[in-house]
């Protein structure tokens, strides 16, 4: 934030591995965005569990002795095959034709695509309100960087930001969290909902960012200058890239 030399960045996981292995760069780069006396808040997009064992492929996460002004918060927020699935039944679900209401509720509840847009939501309120209530800086990841964290640092910008809630705001946040950052498009909306077959890597990360953008413009509509068509062919596009912005999985395949 600029009338606050706030910073709110985001990264893949660090390669700690079993050993703890440290990187003093890393820890010197991002103690630099601190206040003096503040601490910084650590946010990672998985469970601790999940954490723990990523160590034993080469990841992992921060470690406390080595990072003692930041705390870390594990907020796990689904990804991949569970995405898909849900995605898959909610579809069921909306095409629906008994017309008992009961019957949809319950197919919408058992989708658990609310309960997704709930995580992503929570998160991204979680780090907006370290900024903005706190004073400190916020660094949020969760493996490679390139999908939940997306979520969370984009739904956050638009909390904090106006300008990200214009259209040429809206553009730029996606331009630069989404395809400057390296979300892989082609991978993860290769297909959609509706195939016969599935894909390993295909998930509705972004179409769950833009659900939760629907959700956030429904309660506050007067602090849009779009609505939900806008983000219905944003949808369109990722799945069927008209202009090529949404094609590829990094910006080095477009060129």
């Amino acid at each position: 934030r600029r009338s606050s030399d706030l910073v709110m960045m985001r990264s893949g996981q660090p390669l700690t591995g079993t050993i703890g292995r440290r990187c003093k760069e890393d820890e010197k780069l991002i103690n630099a965005t601190l206040r003096a006396g503040k601490r910084g808040y650590i946010i990672d997009t998985r469970s601790v569990n999940v954490a723990q064992q990523a160590r034993a492929k080469g990841g992992g996460f921060e470690q406390e002795p080595h990072y003692p002004q930041w705390r870390r918060i594990h907020k796990s927020i689904e990804r991949y095959n569970i995405l898909q699935e849900s995605l898959i039944k909610l579809v069921e679900a909306s095409n629906d034709q008994s017309h008992n209401m009961d019957r949809w509720l319950s197919k919408l509840e058992a989708s658990n695509w609310l309960t997704h847009i709930k995580e992503i939501l929570t998160t991204a309120c979680l780090a907006a309100q370290c900024i903005d209530r706190e004073g400190a800086s916020v660094l949020v990841h969760g493996s490679e960087g390139i999908d939940t964290t997306l979520q969370v640092t984009s739904i956050a910008h638009i909390i904090l930001d106006p300008q990200s809630r214009t259209i040429r705001g809206f553009e730029a946040l996606i331009e630069r969290e989404w395809l400057q950052a390296g979300h892989p498009f082609q991978l993860r909306c290769s297909q959609s909902a509706y195939s016969n077959s599935k894909q390993k890597n295909e998930a509705p990360v972004f179409l769950l960012f833009l659900d939760c953008c629907w959700q956030i413009q429904r309660q506050f509509p007067c602090s849009f200058q779009f609505n939900e068509q806008f983000l219905i062919m944003l949808f369109e596009h990722a799945y069927a890239s008209q202009f090529g912005t949404f094609l590829g999985n990094n910006e080095n395949e477009k060129r």
